[in-house]
């Protein structure tokens, strides 16, 4: 699996150049047979080191480098993987803070996925049922 596409790779690198601001990730990494979430927000002009929210027992924010990532060799032949559904929607900030809340990454997709479930549901219009044929 591809790991990092060029669109992705580009974001990253964009976002590297802003460092400042509160970006929202913009790739999912994972280990397939366990601990290892890997949020990357920022690569550098190096191309070879991210900035993100690492989980490999404990979520921090902070850097790693890519090529360590895809070099790793996991069991049964199998490697780091790219969540290729993921989508960040919120800053890593509110990732970070959520998954330490809640102890891990994968905890925080399922608070922050039920936040944004609860979010669209206001923001739809409620049925104009006055004006309705029947």
């Amino acid at each position: 699996m591809i790991l990092l596409t060029r669109t992705q790779r580009a974001q990253l690198l964009a976002n590297g150049r802003q460092s400042e601001m509160d970006h929202i990730p913009a790739v999912k990494f994972y280990n397939p047979l366990g601990a290892g979430v890997w949020l990357a927000t920022e690569l550098d002009e190096d191309g070879d080191i991210m900035f993100g929210l690492a989980d490999i027992g404990y979520p921090e924010l902070g850097s790693w480098c890519f090529g360590e990532l895809e070099a790793m060799r996991l069991p049964f032949g199998m490697g780091i993987e790219r969540d290729v559904l993921f989508t960040g929607l919120f800053p890593i900030s509110v990732w970070a803070e959520t998954a330490r809340m809640a102890g891990s990454i994968r905890a925080a997709k399922q608070i922050l996925a039920a936040q944004f479930r609860s979010d669209a549901v206001w923001a739809l219009n409620p049925a104009d049922t006055e004006n309705r044929k029947t």
